[in-house]
């Protein structure tokens, strides 16, 4: 038993693909984070931003919070903040899935729309302004350490015990980076042969959940020496893949995992042998009003 649903955060599991790989020396296994009871990777991060933000004093329960997101960072904060009776402002662009939009207010969220053709980082600047103006404190997932470090105190740890430590390359899509910033960290301390792949969109490409962020924009956590290989995929197999889950492997997920699993897939035909873990970062429900499962 549990006395907190904060406790089930974590420990997700990590599942075979099998029918994907036709090698039978490469093993690709997936890391569910939809799982987690917010319903993606993000509660990681997000408990770990809040609580370590809340010990160190940063914030209290009379702090108003105030977080740009493209979703699931925004309904992990949700999520954790209405555990901590604290009060949370959530920036998104209106074009998000009204099914993000309503899990945040059902946790106890303000959310926040703004204009479509400004994106997230439109978001972004609206939050950053709100804090500027004064009265208002921001996680600001992008630069903040606690994101990764989620990562590197449970994820990779995870992954590392659950493989047995064979794990040969990880896999992750590319958003904040924060996934795989701290999962990187953590496996390449234990080996440095462990190859670290992230996924990116194609320049035309839009994929929820992952970015190739203006030089501007981009997360100030980012290393880029903690990635071996960046694999670009489009969109329309990102679509592709994500359905291809759903009917082939039983995984309902979203399309940034169908990004990352397409190129851990082509990862998994251009490798000898291998074990590959890739990250399944949230739930297919969350896009159930998009044309993402629509009719083939």
């Amino acid at each position: 038993m549990n006395d907190s649903i904060l406790k089930l955060i974590g420990n997700t599991p990590l599942v075979k693909a099998n029918t994907l790989v036709k090698n039978p020396k490469v093993s690709l296994y997936f890391k569910l984070e939809g799982q987690n009871p917010g319903g993606s990777v993000k509660d990681r991060a997000a408990y770990n931003m809040i609580k370590s933000a809340l010990d160190r004093g940063d914030i209290n329960k009379n702090t108003r919070l105030i977080e740009a997101t493209s979703g699931n960072t925004g309904i992990a904060l949700a999520m954790i903040a209405s555990m901590f009776k604290l009060d949370i402002e959530l920036v998104m662009p209106e074009n998000s899935t009204v099914e993000r939009v309503q899990t945040m207010r059902a946790y106890g969220a303000k959310v926040t729309l703004t204009r479509a053709d400004g994106g997230i980082e439109g978001a972004r600047d609206y939050a950053e302004d709100k804090v500027k103006q004064g009265g208002y404190f921001m996680f600001n997932q992008f630069s903040n350490n606690d994101n990764w470090k989620a990562h590197y105190k449970t994820t990779g740890p995870e992954i590392w015990e659950d493989t047995e430590h064979k794990i040969t390359h990880f896999v992750s899509s590319m958003g904040t980076t924060g996934t795989i910033m701290g999962t990187s960290t953590f496996l390449k301390e234990k080996s440095k042969d462990v190859q670290i792949v992230g996924v990116q969109p194609t320049d035309e490409a839009k994929i929820p959940g992952i970015r190739k962020w203006p030089e501007a924009y981009l997360p100030k956590i980012f290393d880029k020496n903690k990635v071996d290989k960046i694999l670009e995929v489009s969109e329309q197999d990102a679509r592709e893949m994500t359905r291809k889950l759903a009917t082939e492997e039983g995984i309902f997920a979203g399309m940034s995992s169908g990004g990352a699993t397409a190129a851990a897939v082509r990862l998994c035909e251009e490798i000898e042998e291998g074990l590959v873990v890739s990250i399944i970062c949230d739930r297919g429900d969350r896009y159930l009003s998009s044309d993402l499962f629509g009719e083939n």
